[in-house]
């Protein structure tokens, strides 16, 4: 019986195996497609090259903020959890969409890196308005999920964080952030 179980759970491990080889090579970059947000729930894998593909030189968004401490809810203005938390600004007189997201965080001592991309197939932002995105893996409008055993959330170095963000029909914008030395961020 042992015997088995053995040959079984060796299947499973190559059936799984071949299904990511299959996904990576589909891609055509070497990245696992992303999955939708809502199917993640709150976990979020690294990638390895930024798969986003925006051209355009058009102005209309702008990263005002990268905060990664002593984070305030951008509706209600109380204190909230230590996050990756990104507002931005839609200088245009058009609602955007389309948004995606690629960030590099970079350990500065040892200097290790992650790398992360998400489709932010629910976010749109108002014409000439602020909106902020958290990554915490909470859910609903503006949440997003998060790698928890991240070098954000387990180094006690100092972490910079250099953000992309892009929509349709604008350019990319970018913004950069710090976790200082410390413990590393815990969610709650």
């Amino acid at each position: 019986m042992k015997r088995k179980t053995g040959i079984i759970t060796v299947s499973v491990v190559v059936a799984a195996l071949a299904g990511i080889a299959i996904a990576v090579a589909q891609n055509g970059e070497g990245v696992a497609p992303a999955a939708n947000p809502s199917s993640i729930g709150t976990a979020l894998l690294p990638v390895t090259s930024n798969p986003i593909h925006n051209t355009s030189t058009a102005p209309g968004l702008e990263v005002i903020g990268v905060q990664l401490e002593d984070n305030i809810d951008s509706v209600t203005g109380a204190a909230i959890s230590d996050r990756l938390q990104v507002t931005l600004l839609n200088t245009t007189d058009r609602t955007l969409d389309g948004f995606e997201i690629y960030y590099v965080m970079t350990d500065v001592t040892t200097g290790a890196s992650e790398a992360y991309f998400l489709p932010l197939d629910r976010f749109t932002l108002a014409a000439n308005s602020e909106g902020t995105l958290d990554f915490d893996g909470a859910t609903g409008p503006g949440h997003y999920p998060e790698n928890r055993f991240s070098i954000y959330r387990t180094s006690n170095n100092q972490v910079d964080f250099s953000v992309e963000v892009s929509a349709n029909g604008v350019a990319i914008a970018t913004g950069t952030g710090s976790k200082s030395v410390g413990t590393g961020e815990q969610p709650d």
